[in-house]
Formats: C-alpha cells, structure tokens, sequence
C-alpha cells in the first residue's frame, strides 16, 4: 500500500461556485441571474482580507463560517511589511512566535500556541518533510502563508497540536502578467527576482518565477546564497477538469548562527555579542539543495460529485558543517564550543485523493468529503559531534588549523510511512452550521540506527490513532458568529526513553470558544478562547536521554483584526495570551518541570500596522511588535526580556515602476530571541531593504 512504484495524478483544485440569485430593481420584481463568480484556491491575493481558504477543511469554506482559527498573510501584506521569510511574514498574526530562534536563515520554525511547528507544515496543502525541522521554503515563491491554530489531526494525520502552517506556492493563472527587480539592503542583501505568467490560450497557462539572492545577518558570518526557480503549468483538460503541474528547484548555503552561552551574556556587552560569530568561518559550510515536483488534478463529475487529487515528489540534501556554543569556561575567557558535521539525503512521496460532493437532506445541505492520503519519506542521515577548540570571544584566533575530536556519531538509515482515511460533513440548517470530521492514521518505521555507543539497532516501531474535529456555530444576520469546537491530534515519536521503553505518540485535545464577525468582505475580526493538553510529551534528563512527562497544558486568548478600509487603509492588529506550562514531572533530581512554562512562550504579544494608500502612486505604512517575557527553556534556567520593534514601509508606482523601502526594527533594538542550556540567539537589529521592481 506504501509503493512508491505509483503512478498517481494529483490535484487541488479550481472551485466554481455558481451562485443564482435573485435581485430586485427599482419598482420591479424582475429576476436578474448573477455571473457565477469562481473561487480559486491558488489565485493571486489582493488586498488584505481573504474571504476563503481550502486550509481548514479540504473544501472552499469561508473564514468566516470556520469553526476554527484561520490567519492568512496575502502577497500584499508580505510586500507592504518587508518580510524576506515565512517567519517574518507571521510576525503579526496571533498565536505564533514568529521567529523563536531568532534571525537563522535556515528554519522557519514559528512556536504556535506553545508548540513548535517544525513536524507540522505544508506546501500547497502536503506535509512538507525534514527529519530535524521544516526547512526555509523561498517566500518570494508563494501566494500566500496560511496559519491553521489547534489540533488539525483529524485531516491531516500526525502533527503538532498547536497547528499547522501552509505555504500556497504561485500557480500559474488565466491571465498575462510580469515583474522583474533588484533589491539590496543592510549587511550587503541583493537579489535579482522575476516572475513572468502567460496564458496562450483559453485552456493553458504557464508561469516562470526566478530569484538569485545574497542575504546577510547582523553576524557577519551567518550568510545565505540562494538560487530558486519555479515553473507552474496549468492545463484546462475538458469543461469539466483541470491539470496543474508545478516544479521547484532551491539550491543555497544557509549558516546558523553559532550563538553564545547564557552566561556571557549576563557579563559582556549585548551589541558587541548580537555580531559576534562563536566558530571558525573557514571551517564552515552549508550545501542544501530541495526539488519539488507536484501534480494536482480536479475533475467535476456529472452525479454533482468532484475528485480531487494531489500529489508531490520532494529530493532534500543538506550537507554541513556548523559550530555552535556550548558553555563558557570557568576563568570567563574562552567559550567551549561543538562542532556539528551532517548529511542528509531524503526522498518524500506525498499524495492526497479526496471526493467532493453536496447532498441535501430534508432542510439542511451536507459538503461530504472523504480522502485518502499516503506519505512515504526514505531518509539516510549521518551525524558526527565534534570538540573544536575553543575560541577567545575577546580577541579570536580564526587563522588556526581546526581539529576537532570526534565523540558521537549517528548513522540513521530509515523509511517512515503514513496513510490515513479521513471523512467529514459540512451541515448547513437554516442559520446553523456543523463540521464534523474523523480520522484513522497508520504510521510505521522500518530500518536501522547505528551509534558509536550502542552500535546498530532496529528502529521498527509502528503507530495508529483516531482522531477528529467537530464545531458547531450560528450566523447571525448581522455577519456575526460564535462558535464552539473540539478536535484532537497526534504525533509519533521516534525511538525509546532512557529506560529503553518505545515511546509513545503525543495526543492533543482542544476545546476552543470564539467569535468571528464580517460586515463586509474587506474587514474580519476574530476572537477565540482555547484549551489544548498534549500529553507523553517528550523532555530531556540531565544526560540528554528521552523520558515523557504527564503534559503540557496550553489555555489563551487570542484577538485579530484584519480590515481595507475607507481611503486606502489597511490595517493587520493582533494580541495575544498564552499560559503553556508542563505538568506531570516532579523527579527529586534533574530539571524540575511540573508548574514550568513551556520554553519560548510568553504571556502576552501584540502587534499591529496600519499601511495607506494615497491613491497618487505614494504608499506607506508602519507597525509595532510586542513580545513578552518567556524562559527560553523548558527548565526555567534562562529568563528572556520583553521587547518591542518597530517597522516601516513605503513605496512608490509610477507607470510601470515601482520603488519600495522597508526599515524593520527601526530604533535598532538589542534583544535575546531564545536561550537554551548551550546558548542563545539575538535577534536581528536594523536592517534596511530597497526594491525596485518593473511591472509589465
């Protein structure tokens, strides 16, 4: 059932929703048959708002009548706020630290109601798969950032309970439209991007999209070169039937930073450390290169009834050579540092088949899904820890011939596979309106482990789980509607505790209140009260072995306001409450964990930014960001500072040129973005980024 020898075509569609209706002229009641307006899940965004989203439910449901929390960041807003990353285009949606680790060009990685989301995202609605965290997917690729908050296991099978993140990639559209630019900025940033759509005829269309890029951080070392190209292809088979093809291909060299311990930063100056590089540059090196090759296929039948089939081959290899901090030596001088050596090569088969189709039962109306979906990851992954030597954060000798002494090494020779059967309703009555989904998940693990310690095991292990989603809300005449849900996850976890016991998949639950409210469809506003518990979570002891503690608990509130109003404003508001803390864990010894908040979740955010356009080509737009106090640790050893950020936008179009700037973090604020037991990140100061780009 898991072949890979499958020839599947795959697809998520373009929806058509006919819409009759009847209006009413001045003094007649003749009847006017409305054009039927279509609903394209992968169409260019404008503006702010989105009415719609497939994220949710597999079908083409309207935010508001979503029993579930739904942020999505539109192309206009990334532009409009500078964002150069997934991270950075979250920065003011609600319930997700946007960048918990700070400025790494490496990972997108955003916390989610306290819960990482590193096993939990997707690329046009299929999991997007590294065995170690998400890899960073090129924003300038895609249409639009999609942020489901809670469980979501009911249709999508294994994963965090915090929610998921979704990147729409750019398909090509039913119209001719072209750009092309340059961009430089702080550090030395520059690219060269383009992205050029043509529709010869009614029935094909094709898109090239290209950026070449050179990114800097703060620390001068922590660079990234990256080449990405894209090609999307659509085909309009019949009446009745679409084909899209869509390919990428993403080559750069992304350095982490190398951080600093917790220590040293209580001691030496904070803008001295935010561009100190903890490694050796010349040792250095990062080779990652990711290829996608997805196909997605719609087809409308004639009972009423519509297939839907998505499908996507993924080749990832990363290969590199980093140093990150470990500690700060007893006289204060030196910092002890590691030396990671890896090689990842993984191939992911990732398809997803579903049947559409509405049913009416006496009064009420009934969307039926039911799916079918497979992923099959192959990985081979070797992994070596090294002591380099240690480096003097005063006054470094980088000259010096780097020997490290090897002390672990890690050969993982694995295949994981899942497949799940998912079904749900959508009920519509009168004003009422119910989803209800259910899932049953199989995921199994076959192959081989071998370290340097215990020699070569058997990692065969094998899991399944049910879960679900049910909600119910009411729509008010006055576009109000409060609703009430509750769902579940679950997430496997690979490997045994430090007694030698398998562990045990987590399992989320979630109760969530809210109320959402749209009075037109250029303005929404949310709110949402949750409660979400997962429990066998996994820690760390002492030794670095695996155990499972009783749980985390997650309760918080969470408010959005998305509008385009009167005179060319668009406004993006949020805040936040979050109180996750474990449970469950009282050793007399170790970190001690039951009562601790959960690392790199605090208490309260805000955000908000107001964008103008003066209808004179001039647009401009500013925002601040608040993040509260957190510990960047599970234990509770390393304290984090709130902090605010301010940011700027303009641009101006004339003809066909457009000139932007972008100022993030303008007053150049110095701040702790994570800490663990071996160091800690800043986040990124001042950064400057100008864009002029030629529209055709």
């Amino acid at each position: 059932m898991f072949s890979s020898r499958v020839l599947l075509l795959a697809g998520a569609s373009v929806l058509t929703l006919s819409l009759p209706a009847l209006a009413q002229t001045e003094g007649t009641t003749e009847s006017v048959v409305l054009d039927e307006i279509v609903l394209d899940a992968t169409a260019p965004t404008q503006g702010y708002v989105v009415p719609t989203t497939q994220i949710a439910t597999k079908t083409e449901a309207t935010v508001l009548e979503t029993q579930q929390s739904v942020s999505v960041v539109t192309t206009q807003q990334i532009r409009d706020q500078g964002a150069a990353s997934v991270g950075q285009a979250l920065r003011y949606s609600a319930g997700a630290v946007a960048e918990p680790y700070g400025a790494t060009p490496g990972f997108d990685e955003p916390n989610i109601r306290g819960f990482g989301s590193n096993n939990s995202q997707y690329l046009n609605g299929l999991r997007f798969i590294r065995k170690f965290g998400a890899p960073s997917y090129e924003l300038y690729g895609l249409e639009r950032v999609e942020l489901l908050r809670g469980p979501s296991s009911g249709l999508y099978g294994a994963g965090s309970p915090g929610g998921i993140v979704n990147l729409v990639q750019k398909h090509a559209q039913q119209d001719d439209f072209a750009e092309a630019g340059v961009g430089y900025g702080s550090f030395g940033d520059a690219s060269l991007f383009f992205d050029v759509n043509r529709a010869p005829s009614e029935i094909l269309a094709w898109r090239l999209t290209g950026q070449i890029s050179k990114t800097e951080e703060q620390v001068k070392d922590v660079t990234n070169d990256r080449q990405y190209l894209a090609g999307a292809f659509r085909w309009q088979l019949d009446e009745v039937s679409t084909l899209d093809l869509l390919l990428g291909y993403q080559k750069d060299s992304p350095i982490s930073p190398a951080g600093v311990p917790y220590a040293l930063t209580q001691i030496a100056d904070d803008d001295y450390l935010r561009e100190f590089y903890a490694g050796y540059p010349d040792e250095t090196d990062s080779d990652r290169r990711m290829f996608n090759v997805g196909v997605e296929y719609a087809r409308d039948l004639e009972n009423g009834w519509r297939v839907e089939q998505g499908f996507r081959y993924q080749k990832f290899d990363w290969d590199y050579n980093i140093f990150t901090s470990n500690a700060l030596t007893a006289d204060g001088n030196f910092i002890d540092l590691n030396q990671t050596i890896q090689n990842e090569d993984s191939t992911t088969l990732n398809v997803d088949t579903r049947l559409v189709g509405d049913v009416t039962t006496g009064a009420a109306t009934h969307k039926i899904l039911v799916g079918l979906d497979i992923i099959r990851n192959k990985l081979d992954n070797n992994t070596q820890f090294l002591y380099p030597q240690d480096i003097d954060w005063r006054n470094p000798d980088r000259d010096i011939d780097v020997v490290g002494d090897l002390w672990y090494e890690k050969h993982e020779d694995l295949t994981i596979q899942q497949i799940g059967i998912y079904a749900q309703d959508e009920i519509a009555w009168n004003n009422w309106r119910l989803s209800a989904g259910l899932r049953h998940s199989w995921v199994k693990q076959t192959g081989t482990v071998t370290n340097n310690f215990t020699g070569t095991s058997s990692a065969y292990q094998k899991d399944e789980a049910t879960t679900g989603r049910i909600g119910l809300s009411y729509l008010f005449a006055n576009d109000l509607a409060p609703y009430i849900a509750y769902s579940t996850s679950f997430d496997p976890e690979i490997g045994t505790d430090r007694n030698g016991d398998t562990l045990k998949p987590t399992e989320g639950k979630q109760w969530e209140i809210g109320v959402k409210y749209q009075p037109a469809q250029n303005i929404l506003l949310t709110a949402a009260v949750y409660d979400l518990k997962q429990t066998n979570v996994v820690r760390s002891d002492e030794s670095f072995q695996p155990f499972q503690i009783g749980e985390v608990h997650s309760r918080g509130v969470e408010l959005e306001a998305t509008a385009e109003l009167a005179e060319g404003w668009d406004v993006r508001a949020a805040y936040t409450y979050t109180d996750a803390r474990q449970k469950g864990d009282a050793r007399e010894t170790g970190p001690f964990l039951d009562g601790n908040r959960a690392a790199n979740s605090p208490y309260h955010m805000a955000s908000l930014w107001l964008d103008r356009d003066f209808g004179n080509g001039f647009r401009a737009g500013g925002g601040v960001r608040y993040v509260g106090e957190r510990y960047g640790d599970d234990a509770n050893n390393y304290p984090l500072d709130s902090y605010t950020l301010l940011d700027l936008g303009a641009s101006y179009t004339r003809d066909n040129i457009e000139a932007s700037l972008n100022v993030l973090n303008l007053a150049d604020k110095t701040y702790l973005a994570s800490c663990s037991a071996f160091y800690c990140n800043y986040g990124e100061g001042r950064e400057v980024q100008a864009r002029l780009t030629y529209k055709w």
